[in-house]
């Protein structure tokens, strides 16, 4: 597969502090930076709630449901995100004076995704009287109208995107409905929540609630933990509302003012709060979490967060590491097998590759198939969908996309032009989930190909890495690096930044079988550069190797007491000989 560096262009950032280094100038005014206040991360730049469209109706149901001491029962999606949405939740309605607020999680492997009738009669045995969706439920037209039947209120808070109807719910909060006016469309539902509940702190501000039951005034800052770690796991644009949530619930963080599942993970995982960053969040953290979801149940994540005990935390935690662990060995065996699959259809190049991928294979884990999906994109990079077998004769799958393919709109195409052929989907531009009949399997394939090949030319399927430019000699120090890990936070649409240049190769050696060390040099200079290329082997590069271009992130590499620069190297090609 054939891989380019590609320089980025943009705007030149005015109104920037300019204390900023010029090639941090550099880096904000391509990610669309045009002002200094785009990079003020304090709590008073967010927006407002009141834009929400549903909000003053979704706080009227949960003031009443305070006040009459009602049962409130949180549905949850068994993500990250939703098991951050389900504690934060639950945290802010105790917090509000709530008395008897419990969660329920669909087992994804028993009853799909999102407020389903099954779930809803699930739910029903604890009799609540308002049911609350977070991350989940704006398709849910089933669900919803099973609760209302069965005498429940419900109010949904999703982030996902409508389709042509809504839910007949008592109320919906989701920024990506019709008629929303909130300028942020990138909140996580775990972000939603957290606005659901700012609203309702103040419309309970307004009677006067919590001096009339003798409670303190909630302070919500304390869910922010929760609510960063839902927004990077997500996977949601990093826009700069939700870049104020991630940063500000970093601060806390690495201050130690977390949850003590939060504090477990960290530590079972060996990083340390005080220099834990947006990065290990979506990955290191989040895949634990998300580990719990993908092969058991999401109930022991969202215990994990809303245990208060460190003890128990740590205990959560570890099973939480092992689910992982176990994660990871199943998806690598699926990744052999995926690349197995592709072999077999002796494609003699990638012009034959289908520009919209699907793989199949009865015998592959639900669970992670999301992931699969996701290492074989970033293989081929084309929208590539995984799908494994589910229940009578369906078969479930996950896809991801590339930019400029909105995958669920190209879902949306197919199922219109074809009725029929997919029974139910949902998702994001770039990601989403599907069902169909595993015999529409083949027809599936091929019409999905064809409707990405409206969207996509051959020449877009090759590998671009998008980089930053070249670092000079003195801008390759410990200072830009220290600079760099700070002026995040960095995620999705607001990328850590990649540069790129050619260097000599002084020496190059395998550590732990796996991860290629290697001391860079920048022609004529005498400076030598300590970089890493993790997961990669020399093994079929000329010895006489002198000379390579490298793509990289610049970091700081950390041992025994003494602190250097390091390139962190995502991609390297040898030049000369």
């Amino acid at each position: 597969m054939t891989i380019h560096i590609q320089r980025r262009s943009g705007h030149e950032a005015v109104s920037l502090c300019p204390s900023l280094p010029a090639v941090l100038q550099r880096i904000y005014a391509t990610r669309g930076v045009k002002t200094g206040r785009e990079l003020e991360y304090g709590l008073a730049e967010l927006a407002g709630y009141s834009d929400l469209k549903g909000i003053d109706s979704a706080v009227g149901l949960l003031i009443n449901a305070i006040q009459q001491q009602k049962r409130m029962l949180i549905v949850a999606d068994f993500d990250a995100d939703g098991a951050t949405s389900c504690a934060a939740a639950i945290r802010g309605l105790r917090m509000m004076g709530a008395i008897d607020v419990r969660y329920v999680v669909p087992n994804r492997f028993e009853y799909g995704y999102g407020l389903t009738p099954e779930i809803v009669a699930v739910a029903a045995q604890q009799s609540p009287d308002l049911l609350i969706t977070v991350d989940n439920g704006i398709a849910s037209h089933e669900g919803v109208t099973a609760a209302k039947d069965l005498g429940m209120q419900v109010l949904v808070t999703d982030h996902h995107l409508p389709g042509e109807l809504l839910p007949a719910a008592d109320a919906i909060v989701n920024p990506n409905q019709p008629g929303d006016a909130f300028r942020s469309k990138s909140l996580a539902g775990v972000g939603v929540m957290f606005y659901v509940l700012l609203a309702l702190r103040a419309g309970l501000r307004q009677i006067d609630w919590f001096s009339r039951q003798g409670l303190s005034d909630p302070n919500l800052a304390q869910l922010l933990d929760l609510v960063a770690l839902g927004t990077v796991a997500d996977v949601v644009p990093l826009d700069h509302n939700n870049r104020i949530l991630v940063a500000q619930g970093l601060a806390r963080i690495r201050q130690g003012v977390c949850c003590a599942g939060l504090r477990a993970i960290a530590s079972v995982a060996g990083r340390e709060l005080s220099s834990l960053n947006a990065t290990d969040l979506g990955f290191v953290i989040g895949p634990r979490l998300n580990a719990a979801g993908r092969l058991d149940d999401m109930s022991l994540g969202i215990e994990c967060l809303l245990t208060d005990t460190d003890q128990t935390a740590h205990e959560f935690a570890e099973e939480l590491d092992r689910l992982n662990r176990e994660r990871r060995e199943i998806g690598d065996q699926m990744l052999e097998e995926a690349v197995s699959i592709l072999d077999a259809l002796t494609f003699e190049n990638d012009e034959q590759l289908p520009f919209g991928l699907c793989l199949y294979n009865p015998d592959w884990h639900q669970g992670v198939i999301g992931i699969l999906a996701s290492r074989i994109k970033e293989r081929l990079h084309r929208p590539v969908i995984v799908f494994a077998e589910g229940e009578e004769g369906q078969i479930k799958g996950s896809a991801r996309s590339v930019s400029g393919v909105h995958i669920r709109d190209i879902l949306d195409s197919v199922a219109t032009t074809h009725p029929g052929i997919i029974t139910k989907f949902g998702g994001h531009a770039m990601a989403a989930g599907l069902t169909l009949s595993v015999d529409q399997y083949e027809d599936f394939a091929r019409v999905f190909d064809l409707e990405v090949r409206k969207h996509l030319s051959q020449a877009d399927l090759e590998g671009v890495l998008l980089s930053d430019g070249p670092l000079s000699r003195d801008e390759i120090s410990i200072e830009l690096a220290e600079t760099l890990r700070h002026a995040g936070p960095w995620g999705q649409a607001f990328p850590e930044p990649l540069f790129d240049g050619v260097f000599e190769l002084e020496n190059v050696r395998i550590v732990r079988d796996r991860h290629l060390k290697m001391m860079l040099r920048l022609p004529e200079s005498d400076q030598l550069i300590d970089a890493i290329a993790f997961f990669t082997s020399n093994e079929n590069w000329p010895e006489t190797v002198k000379q390579v271009e490298v793509a990289y992130k610049l970091d700081l590499n950390e041992f025994r007491g003494t602190r250097s620069a390091q390139l962190i190297v995502q991609y390297l090609n040898p030049l000369s000989s």
